[in-house]
C-alpha cells in the first residue's frame, strides 16, 4: 500500500500544474532540509515544494509545482538548488543521470579534475562519440 501510494507522486503532481524536477543525493543528516530551505524561500507561483526518495542512499526526488511555467521561478530555483546542494557535500545527479538538461550544473558538484577524468574515460570507451553524444559531461569538460 505505502509503496503504491509513493509510485503515485508523479502523477498527483502533474495535475497541480508545471513542475520543475530535481534529482539530487544529500548526506542523510540534511536530506529533507532543502525542501525545508525552498517553501521558506520560495512565494507565488510556486504552489508546493515536495520532497521523497530513498534513505539508504540519501537520494532525494525533489518537486517544485507551479500553476504554469515561469522563467522567474526556474531562476530562483536555478542555480540555487545546484549550489545548496554543492554546499551539503552533496551531488547535483543521483538516481536519475546527467542527460542534457544537468550537463551543465555538474560542476557544481564534481570539481574540473574529475570531470577531465570522466571525458577521458568516456573516449577511451568511446572514441568516435557516438553513445549518447552531448548528454553527461559538459561541452568544456
Amino acid at each position: 500500500m505505502l509503496w503504491a501510494l509513493r509510485e503515485r507522486i508523479t502523477e498527483a503532481l502533474s495535475r497541480d500544474g508545471h513542475v520543475y524536477k530535481y534529482d539530487v543525493s544529500l548526506p542523510l543528516d540534511r536530506l529533507y532540509d532543502l525542501v525545508t530551505d525552498l517553501r521558506a524561500r520560495l512565494r507565488p507561483p510556486a504552489k508546493h515544494v515536495v520532497g521523497y526518495g530513498h534513505l539508504g542512499d540519501g537520494n532525494l526526488h525533489l518537486n517544485v509545482t507551479a500553476e504554469a511555467f515561469s522563467a522567474p521561478l526556474l531562476g530562483d530555483l536555478e542555480p540555487y538548488v545546484y549550489e545548496w546542494t554543492a554546499g551539503q557535500r552533496g551531488s547535483v545527479s543521483a538516481e536519475h543521470g546527467v542527460g542534457f538538461r544537468k550537463r551543465g550544473a555538474l560542476g557544481y558538484s564534481k570539481p574540473p579534475e574529475a570531470l577531465q577524468l570522466m571525458q577521458q574515460l568516456k573516449t577511451l570507451l568511446d572514441p568516435k562519440g557516438i553513445l549518447n553524444p552531448y548528454k553527461t559531461l559538459p561541452v568544456q569538460a
